[in-house]
């Protein structure tokens, strides 16, 4: 058994990694951490954790049984991440990173888009955390940086085109749709019921912070600077992110010439489905799994390539592939704690 423990768990990303390792048969939940509820007990905060888990949230400046975890999940804002990283590693633990803060190679990017990074010397050092691209490296790395919700089905959606030459480099454009949960649990007046439902809105175009975030690994994967275009919505449900992109083909191509080209990328891969040629991927064909669903279309008349991917971002897009990682890094079977099939409807 490995003992691990949540620093930021009072969130929606950290409450459904408590749900998530509390399944999970190799690890042992030692320490939670909040500011906002320490002392309470979790099952006071979460009622739906009732009977699961005794634990009482900890503030961080209290160590307690962190000290005993070997593996420490971070779900705190960005910022206050890179102010706790540093000593864990210190310390010897192995840490999977759920904010921003280690993800960007360069700290000048970092800085341009979020403030000023205080633990540079970890930047190079920490792996990007997507699995199925990075596996090997997170297999022997001690600090991951778990991909944000959007790059991780947009950088699923492109990497095989941009890996296989398929499309022009510049030419790619997102359209990209997430429920009201990425946005977090602190109460923000755009978030609130009234002004989401009913209504479909773009927000930071032209400066969403995940845009160097998906740049960076697209041009790993080619080998060659990119700009993309990404536009992100906020659509009035719960969970879920669904990603249009769009890329101008280098050659002439079918759309089952390029199934066959993702269809052979992710073979090995169990949690990125590929849907059949004319079927496309909906947000409530994975919502509660870890499952990246991929859709394939060939715009015959523009010669464009139209990729369509759809995750739960609390999931595969945090928490899930949070695990995944971790269950990398010990050895454990990939799947083990997130094997779980969608919710339907």
């Amino acid at each position: 058994m490995k003992k691990v423990a949540i620093l930021g768990a009072s969130g929606y990303t950290g409450s459904e990694l408590m749900r998530l390792v509390l399944k999970h048969s190799q690890l042992e939940l030692v320490a939670v951490s909040s500011e906002k509820y320490a002392g309470m007990s979790v099952e006071t905060v979460f009622p739906a954790l009732t009977g699961s888990l005794t634990l009482n949230f900890h503030p961080l400046s209290e160590r307690g049984p962190l000290d005993e975890a070997e593996y420490v999940f971070l779900a705190l804002p960005h910022k206050e991440a890179m102010e706790v990283v540093p000593g864990l590693i210190k310390e010897g633990k192995k840490v999977i990173d759920l904010s921003a803060d280690f993800r960007l190679r360069k700290p000048e990017i970092y800085e341009a888009w979020y403030q000023k990074h205080t633990a540079p010397d970890l930047l190079e050092s920490a792996v990007y955390g997507l699995t199925e691209i990075n596996r090997e490296k997170i297999k022997r790395g001690q600090l991951i940086a778990n991909p944000g919700c959007y790059p991780t089905a947009v950088l699923l959606g492109l990497i095989p085109a941009v890996k296989n030459g398929l499309i022009n480099l510049s030419t790619i454009i997102v359209d990209a749709k997430s429920g009201v949960t990425g946005a977090g649990r602190n109460p923000v007046l755009s978030s609130l019921f009234a002004e989401v439902n009913e209504g479909v809105k773009p927000y930071k175009v032209g400066a969403h912070q995940h845009t160097p975030e998906i740049e960076q690994e697209l041009g790993l994967a080619a080998n060659s600077d990119i700009e993309i275009v990404f536009t992100p919505h906020l659509i009035p449900m719960n969970r879920g992110i669904l990603v249009t992109a769009y890329g101008t083909l280098t050659q002439k191509m079918t759309s089952a010439e390029v199934f066959e080209v993702y269809k052979s990328f992710y073979q090995s891969d169990i949690f990125v489905r590929i849907c059949p040629e004319s079927l496309f991927p909906s947000t409530n064909q994975v919502k509660g799994s870890n499952y990246c669903d991929l859709g394939i279309a060939v715009d015959k008349r523009t010669n464009r390539l139209i990729i369509m991917g759809a995750i739960d971002n609390l999931l595969k897009g945090a928490s899930g592939q949070a695990l995944q990682n971790m269950n990398v890094m010990a050895g454990f079977d990939e799947s083990e704690g997130i094997d779980q099939l969608p919710l339907f409807p």
